[in-house]
């Protein structure tokens, strides 16, 4: 997600939250930002899920952009795809919050190295449902970038280790994707899933992007856990 949104810029407080209302006024407007509320969609994601036209969709993402309330970024794995973000604090106590419930949270990304270890280790801290991270393609271990990204956080990943997902999947599991690439390539599942479009630290391979990494999914799981409460045994 962005980084929080600084409503001195609009001038108040009052105006900020003026502005916010006017964008969600409209009811396709208010249904994206429910889509939205804990996962990034593509436009023509979006456009599928609403059942109307990819240019009344853009219509609506420009109105919302204007507003503060979304952002943009590129698919690592597919430059002309785009992801839409909510804004991290834009609609704080404005939406009511959905709930979901999982038998197991499973985060997934393509080696199980580094933004899925690091969610996997982040939820454990807040949720009691149970959670696994995995890969499609696991790599031979866990990222030391990663490892020293969560011991600054007073986390440890000495016991994690990459994880194939068809070994782990089950029909049961709310599939977290932290990957573009997975999210892209994974195919059709039984499963709900979100996806989550977190940059791949490994790429700039620096101390800095693992810690960027590490904030966004810390915020995305403060904002998530909440609303997953354990499955129901059958």
């Amino acid at each position: 997600m962005s980084a929080e949104v600084n409503r001195s810029l609009s001038g108040s407080d009052l105006e900020y939250r003026s502005r916010i209302f006017r964008a969600l006024g409209d009811p396709t407007r208010l249904r994206i930002v429910e889509l939205l509320r804990n996962r990034d969609l593509s436009p023509d994601t979006l456009a599928a899920q609403l059942g109307i036209a990819g240019n009344l969709v853009a219509h609506h993402l420009k109105s919302l952009e204007t507003a503060g309330v979304i952002s943009r970024s590129h698919s690592q794995n597919n430059r002309r795809r785009t992801y839409i973000h909510l804004v991290d604090g834009a609609l704080d106590d404005l939406i009511p919050p959905s709930s979901t419930a999982a038998a197991r949270v499973l985060f997934v990304c393509t080696h199980n190295s580094a933004r899925s270890v690091l969610a996997e280790a982040l939820w454990r801290t807040v949720s009691d449902v149970p959670c696994a991270s995995a890969g499609t393609h696991p790599a031979p271990c866990v990222n030391p970038r990663a490892v020293s990204a969560a011991r600054r956080a007073g986390l440890s990943l000495d016991a994690c280790a990459p994880r194939s997902i068809e070994a782990l999947l089950e029909a049961d599991d709310l599939v977290v994707s932290v990957c573009d690439t997975v999210n892209e390539d994974l195919g059709q599942l039984v499963n709900e899933r979100i996806h989550w479009s977190v940059p791949d630290p490994s790429h700039v391979d620096t101390d800095e992007a693992f810690t960027a990494a590490f904030a966004d999914i810390s915020a995305r799981i403060r904002h998530l856990a909440p609303l997953v409460h354990p499955a129901q045994a059958k």
